[in-house]
């Protein structure tokens, strides 16, 4: 691995591959940190809604192949490894990696965010034993079963919409009043008659010794348990930024502040995607960012110029 690059994207999910994308095409060389898998969240994503250039939607797991091998071949080089902090250093950014230290010129931080966990007893014990977060990889497992979603967003609505393609049911478990994902979901999901819908319900034990066999649940009817083959949790996000180690400012969730230039508070480090504060957590806004994030790095590259 070559130790020296204008540019350095930290993160391989839509963000950070049309962001390297985007810079390699401005003629910068430019290094993908990609960690151990290439597409971030959207690998586990069936369809992805809203893209453009795809009517009818394309599996986040086509994406961002298809992102990759354009970045690849506009000049952007790839390496496996994980960040463990960056610092300034002279007039650029000093990346620690595991398979050692690369220098950059600037850097774009688009590493994502980690699926948060119910944080009940049985989900830690009972992982990849019927507790997922993946209902293309597990669903196939299920088949002919009851399953369970907790949550009720665009995520929780989409993997439902596919469980129940396998399941005898799926039963959706929000903790809200309604469902909060995107009407084009909550109309499928409302006429999916295989597809159960619980709001105002909170899991608070997942049952089973050796696998999944079922859900404590806590409404405003009292306690019940009900019999579930697996749990699929989709409650939100949490930025992952714990590599920045206080070198560039963050919020309180752990979200990463810019401007409308994608730019941090750390002079050279842009940050796109769910890693971002104000992000809205769609492919095609994330795939905005990624570009944004490149454009104004080059722009920066040529004049040196920052925000104060």
């Amino acid at each position: 691995m070559d130790q020296s690059y204008d540019i350095v994207v930290a993160g391989a999910g839509i963000a950070g591959l049309t962001a390297a994308l985007t810079a390699a095409r401005l003629g910068r060389k430019t290094l993908v940190l990609s960690g151990d898998v290439l597409g971030g969240q959207l690998l586990s994503i069936e369809k992805v809604d809203g893209y453009p250039g795809f009517p009818d939607g394309v599996p986040g797991y086509d994406l961002c192949p298809i992102a990759q091998e354009q970045a690849m071949t506009a000049g952007a080089e790839f390496e496996s490894a994980e960040i463990t902090g960056l610092e300034p250093s002279g007039d650029g950014i000093k990346i620690s990696t595991t398979v050692g230290d690369v220098s950059a010129r600037a850097v774009i931080v688009a590493t994502g965010a980690n699926l948060k966990h119910l944080g009940v007893p049985g989900e830690d014990r009972l992982e990849g034993k019927g507790v997922s977060h993946c209902a293309t990889c597990d669903g196939p497992l299920l088949k002919g079963k009851v399953a369970a979603i907790v949550g009720g967003g665009d995520s929780a609505l989409q993997e439902a919409l596919t469980l129940a393609e396998f399941t005898s049911k799926t039963i959706i478990l929000n903790n809200a009043d309604s469902l909060t994902g995107q009407q084009a979901y909550r109309e499928r999901v409302e006429s999916n008659a295989k597809i159960e819908v619980r709001n105002n319900t909170t899991v608070e034990e997942i049952l089973g010794d050796t696998a999944v066999t079922g859900l404590k649940l806590k409404s405003s009817g009292g306690e019940s348990q009900i019999e579930s083959a697996g749990v699929f949790v989709y409650i939100g996000l949490e930025p992952a930024s714990g590599f920045l180690n206080g070198k560039v400012k963050v919020d309180a969730k752990g979200a990463v502040p810019t401007d409308g230039q994608m730019r941090t508070e750390l002079r050279g480090v842009f940050a796109a995607g769910t890693i971002r504060a104000g992000a809205q957590g769609r492919a095609a806004a994330s795939a905005g960012d990624g570009a944004t994030a490149a454009i104004a790095a080059d722009q920066y590259l040529r004049d040196g110029q920052w925000h104060s």
